[in-house]
Order: C-alpha cells, then sequence, then structure tokens
C-alpha cells in the first residue's frame, strides 16, 4: 500500500518500529482490511470513490458548527475570530493529514480504538474505542437538540419539546439503517446542499434587515469564561476527525484520502469565514446560536426548513460511524459482517436502536444549544480533532525526532497540538461547566421551548 503523496521518512524504519515495540504491548495479529477478503461477499464496503467520501466528510463536518460560528464572532471580536477560524482550520487539515499517515502505516486501524491499540495495546484500545463512541454519541445527541430546535421554530412551539426529540430520533434511527458508507454518502449531497441553501438564506436576509446596523467590534473587552467559550464552538466546527480512520476504511482507493481532506478543509474553511463575517456584521452583537434564528420569525423558519436535511443526515452520519465501530467490534474476523442473514442485521438494528436512545437522552438532559457544544468540544474534540493526532506523529516517529531539521521542526509542531489539546480540554471543561451550572434555562427534560 504505496502513495507518492506520503514522503517515506514520514514513517519509522523497520528497526525503530521493533524498539518501540518493545515498551507496548504487541498488536494482534488483524488481517489489514477491517472488513476482510470481500471477493464474495453479499455486502461489500470498500466501494467509495475519494469524492463520495469527501462528501460524506463535509456533511459530517459543516452543519451544526457553523451554526455557532457567528456568535463566536461576536464574543470575540472580528480579528481574533477570523485568525482563530482560519488557523484552526489550517491545524485541522495537518491533524487530519497526520491520521491518513497512521492508517496508511497501519492498515487494519478502522477507528480510534484501533490506534490506540496499536500505541497502548489492550488499554489504549478500551481507553480510546469508549472514549470515541462516547463522543459520537454526545454528536448524534447535539443533532437532535437541533432538530427540536428547529422544529419548535417552524411551528411555533407546536407541543411538547420532547415530542419532538423522539421524532428526531426515529427519523435519524430510520435513515441509519444502511450498513454501507456508499449508501449514506447519497444522503450527504443534499445535506450539504441543504446547509448551504439555509446559510445563504439567512446571509441574505440579515444584510436585507441588518439588525445589527453594520456595527461591528474588531476587538472585544471579554471575559476568559466567554471567550473560552465561544472558542470551544469553533473548535467543533472542525470536529470531524474522529470518523476518519472509519471512512478511509471504507474507501475503494485508501491512498486517494489526502484528496478528499484537502476538499473537505477548503470547503469547510471559507464556508465558516464567510457565514461568520457576513451574519456578525449585519447581526451585529446580539446575533443568534444558532445563527439560523438571527432573522425575522418567518425568515427563520424558512432556513430551518430548508436545513432538515442537514440537521438530521449530519447526525446520521456520525450515528453509522458509532454503529459500525461496534459492529465492526463485535464480527470483525468472521463472515456475519457481510452477510444479509438474522443475525447480521438484527444486530446492527440493536445497536443503532441503543445508541440513538442515548442521544435523544443527552439532548434531554442538555438542552442549551451551545452549552452542549462546548461540553463536547472540551471532552473529545479538543484530543480527537487535535492532541491525538500530536501523539499519532510522535509515535510514528519514535526515535527519530532530532534526525533531520525538518524532524526536529515536526516535533516542535506536533509537541504545541498535544498542548493545545490539553488547553482546550482543562479549559474548556471550566467554562461548559460553569455555562451548564449558571444558565437557569437548562431544565431538562422539559416540554418548554428551547427555541
Amino acid at each position: 500500500m504505496q502513495s507518492s503523496i506520503y514522503r517515506a521518512d514520514d514513517f519509522p524504519d523497520r528497526e525503530a518500529k521493533q524498539e518501540k515495540h518493545q515498551y507496548q504491548d504487541p498488536v494482534p495479529n488483524y488481517d489489514d482490511d477491517p472488513f476482510g477478503n470481500e471477493e464474495f461477499a453479499e455486502v461489500k464496503y470498500r466501494t467509495l470513490h475519494w469524492w463520495q467520501c469527501g462528501m460524506i466528510m463535509i456533511a459530517e463536518t459543516i452543519s451544526l458548527g457553523i451554526l455557532s460560528l457567528p456568535s463566536a464572532v461576536a464574543t470575540l471580536g472580528l480579528a481574533p475570530a477570523v485568525v482563530l477560524i482560519v488557523g484552526l482550520g489550517i491545524v485541522a487539515t495537518y491533524t487530519g493529514y497526520v491520521i491518513g499517515q497512521f492508517k496508511l502505516r497501519y492498515p487494519h486501524v478502522h477507528s480510534m480504538a484501533d490506534a490506540g491499540e496499536v500505541m497502548m495495546g489492550s488499554f489504549g484500545r478500551e481507553l480510546l474505542g469508549t472514549a470515541q463512541l462516547l463522543f459520537l454519541v454526545f454528536i448524534m445527541g447535539s443533532h437532535i437538540l437541533t432538530f427540536i430546535v428547529m422544529m419548535n421554530t417552524v411551528t411555533d412551539h407546536g407541543t411538547c419539546s420532547i415530542v419532538f426529540g423522539v421524532v428526531g430520533l426515529i427519523i435519524s434511527f430510520i435513515l441509519a439503517l444502511p450498513r454501507t458508507l456508499k449508501k449514506v454518502s447519497w444522503m450527504s449531497i443534499s445535506s450539504f446542499i441543504s446547509i448551504l441553501t439555509a446559510v445563504l438564506i439567512t446571509m441574505i436576509a440579515i444584510a436585507i434587515q441588518r439588525p445589527g446596523k453594520g456595527k461591528i467590534d474588531t476587538t472585544v473587552d471579554t471575559s476568559l469564561y466567554k471567550g473560552f467559550l465561544a472558542v470551544t464552538n469553533i473548535v467543533f466546527a472542525y470536529a470531524g476527525h474522529v470518523a476518519f480512520f472509519g471512512f478511509i476504511s471504507e474507501m475503494a482507493i485508501p491512498t486517494d484520502y489526502p484528496k478528499t481532506l484537502y476538499m473537505l478543509q477548503a470547503t469547510d474553511t471559507s464556508m465558516y469565514a464567510v457565514t461568520a463575517i457576513v451574519i456578525y456584521y449585519y447581526g451585529g452583537k446580539d446575533v443568534k446560536s444558532p445563527a439560523l434564528g438571527s432573522t425575522s420569525p418567518l425568515i427563520s423558519k424558512i432556513a430551518y426548513g430548508i436545513a432538515i436535511p442537514t440537521i438530521v443526515i449530519a447526525g446520521v452520519i456520525n450515528g453509522h460511524v458509532a454503529c459500525k465501530y461496534i459492529y465492526v467490534r463485535l464480527f470483525r474476523g468472521t463472515d456475519r459482517m457481510q452477510k444479509r442473514n438474522l443475525v447480521s442485521l438484527g444486530t446492527w438494528v440493536l445497536i443503532g436502536i441503543v445508541l440513538w436512545t442515548l442521544a435523544w437522552i443527552i439532548a434531554e438532559a442538555i438542552p442549551v444549544f451551545n452549552n452542549l457544544l462546548s461540553l463536547i468540544t472540551a471532552l473529545f474534540a479538543s484530543w480527537f480533532t487535535y492532541g491525538m493526532s500530536g501523539i499519532f506523529w510522535l509515535f510514528l516517529n519514535y526515535g527519530r525526532y532530532t534526525s533531520s531539521g525538518r524532524k526536529i521542526a515536526l516535533t516542535i509542531l506536533n509537541l504545541i497540538i498535544v498542548g493545545i489539546g490539553g488547553c482546550l480540554c482543562g479549559l474548556g471543561l471550566y467554562v461548559s461547566g460553569k455555562a451548564l451550572h449558571d444558565n437557569p434555562s437548562s431544565a431538562s427534560f422539559s416540554c418548554a421551548n428551547n427555541a
């Protein structure tokens, strides 16, 4: 499995690899392919073209996160916010590339759990596997929460919010039933068109209405608490890396992954910057989060209605990855993964029911959009999007940190990235915990209108 897109010295030589493995548990002798031999399989997983994978990654990433960015700009000021949006996007591109390096070096890796097993044996597998699953379920919950907000907005709180949550749960579960990402990829195209159209409608409407009267603040005087809460929302906008191993595993040509990564990062970073600046410029310091609520009630309803596909499908993609993690863990090395029999299908359905029910519970327990995003970012996105990639690079290059000037520079860079992950986690937990404690509207399992 070779490709010119990676440099040969990006990976340790055989001696360094042998030395490294003296200090860790041996890695099980997995097949290179997580799904086994698919020549005569009833269900084939490795079918994604690079552009299909790119659309899935875009649909997974550009969804909820973009809706919180204008309010982050209002909190931080225009200049710091734009620097953070673009800067964190560039770093996210690099950390996504490192994930591709790790996958190329260890082709059997299908999830963060597998990567943890490579580095730390069974302990690492359980640690990162549990964290990955929790992260994905929290993201699923955030999409159900957004579905509830959307339904309350469109229907003027037509019924109890809990009912809307159950409806969102059922729709998401049904759409997540296909077992292969290729089938989900076609839904991802409608998801991207949906969020792009909704954002354009919001930008045009808010530019006409000008509730903020075009007054902007290049910098603002804010507290650590409010400022870092806004930073966590920017970080969450790039929080798709947790699923990248699974996406690459279902690509027909895994070495095409960098093209999908660049497609994703060019799209999301540019969309984030433009959307955040335009909506903040016209919406002013009181711009709402999610941003679709910043226009008049009628336009807000129209925008939310158009955004329904992305609100649902982006959550479905994360739900699919969560279910697939458990499914592969259960059936890896057996033919049940590739069968259409009762055990295979029944297990997939049961996993989906359990995970989507947990996601609904999270959505009802933390019914405030910004607070849920900051908590997710602090606990998980800080590491899976940033910190862990730095650790992956340090592991891949063990024993070669000072072998050249380039390696020294990259070693320093990746140590900084690990530090960024730790900082986001520590301060993020503080501000999200304070927000959950101080917000008087955080009534769990309530019928109240949360729009």
